[in-house]
């Protein structure tokens, strides 16, 4: 039997929790025609200035590289969700930006995804909600 430290169980906890946590999030999403990457790049799209972030910026934000973002964003483009937008300043720099289909689906996505949160951290309380969200901001979290 090996020994492991506390933090190391809480990571590996953490670990699992995003795996399981990712799982269903994707299931009830698929619904609504995205996945739990691709509802994050809607989020930060719609919580940008102007609704559109620079490629390399999106993937820090979700935490995907910037390769990922490009082969995520391609479906997305497609179905008309996000649009490419050049740069007048700087024709080496696009940006994405959240398109009319995107945001509708956003909504609708959001209804889906609260819902799920609230499923999966009913049995806790809000107080420790907000312990954790402050020490997941420690570790650098910093989705919204």
């Amino acid at each position: 039997m090996i020994t492991i430290s506390p933090a190391l169980k809480v990571f590996l906890n953490l670990t699992m929790i995003q795996a399981l946590t990712a799982k269903k999030f994707d299931a009830r999403l698929g619904n609504h025609g995205v996945s739990l990457n691709e509802f994050m790049i809607l989020v930060h799209l719609a919580e940008a200035p102007d609704e559109k972030l620079r490629r390399t910026d999106l993937a820090e934000k979700t935490g995907l590289t910037a390769s990922g973002i490009t082969r995520m964003l391609t479906p997305l483009e497609k179905l008309g969700m996000v649009k490419r937008e050049a740069n007048s300043r700087d024709a080496r720099v696009s940006y994405v930006k959240l398109a009319t289909a995107g945001k509708r689906v956003l909504n609708e996505a959001l209804l889906t995804a609260e819902a799920t949160t609230d499923q999966l951290l009913s049995a806790v309380k809000t107080k420790k909600l907000d312990e954790l969200a402050k020490l997941l901001v420690e570790l650098g979290g910093t989705v919204i």
